[in-house]
């Protein structure tokens, strides 16, 4: 079975996605890093060579559509960006059999995680001020707005507040085999005829 991972940025997803993968003995996949090796280029760089991110996410897409096509993603865990249940992303996703997961947090969580990233992809160690915390904390609460909305498609929703990244993943791993059960016992639909 697969396990997409979704949610903010920041939120926990290629973290609590490594450790989950670990906890099923299962192959991990961050989209992000296997956008980056099928288009041979940065997200920032190839997100910057599109006029909409809508159309980015189109082409982006492809690369995940290569993934699944590989035999090592049909028992994994994959890390999707925010925007994975949104265009091109979704219609892949939907055509793919798995198990769509939103991780959430507080803000205030996330924010201590925030990573900074230059052009290419390397981190960058910065140090917050205040008016910068501020401003950041801002933005982390209108992307939970936004792509909450995307969320809600998702088969699952896992709070993952004030827990650290193991048991996050055990928490999702137990939410997924809880989800996994109760459609394996409703079945298949039946056809009337």
């Amino acid at each position: 079975m697969r396990i997409f991972l979704t949610g903010v940025g920041c939120v926990g997803k290629t973290t609590v996605g490594r450790k989950l993968a670990e906890l099923r003995g299962v192959a991990f996949f961050d989209l992000d890093e296997e956008v980056e090796a099928f288009f041979g280029t940065s997200i920032e760089r190839l997100q910057n060579s599109f006029l909409t991110i809508h159309s980015f996410r189109d082409k982006a897409a492809e690369a995940l559509m290569h993934l699944l096509s590989q035999p090592g993603s049909q028992e994994s865990v994959i890390a999707l960006p925010p925007s994975g249940l949104m265009g091109g992303y979704l219609r892949v996703i939907k055509k793919a059999s798995g198990i769509t997961v939103a991780l959430s947090d507080e803000p205030e969580n996330i924010l201590r995680r925030v990573t900074f990233f230059d052009r290419d992809s390397n981190p960058i160690k910065k140090d917050l001020t205040a008016e910068e915390k501020r401003y950041y904390l801002k933005e982390i609460k209108k992307d939970i707005t936004y792509f909450g909305k995307t969320y809600k498609r998702a088969d699952l929703r896992v709070d993952i507040t004030d827990l650290n990244a193991a048991d996050a993943a055990r928490r999702v791993r137990s939410e997924v085999e809880a989800f996994a059960a109760s459609k394996s016992r409703s079945g298949p639909p039946v056809e009337e005829g």
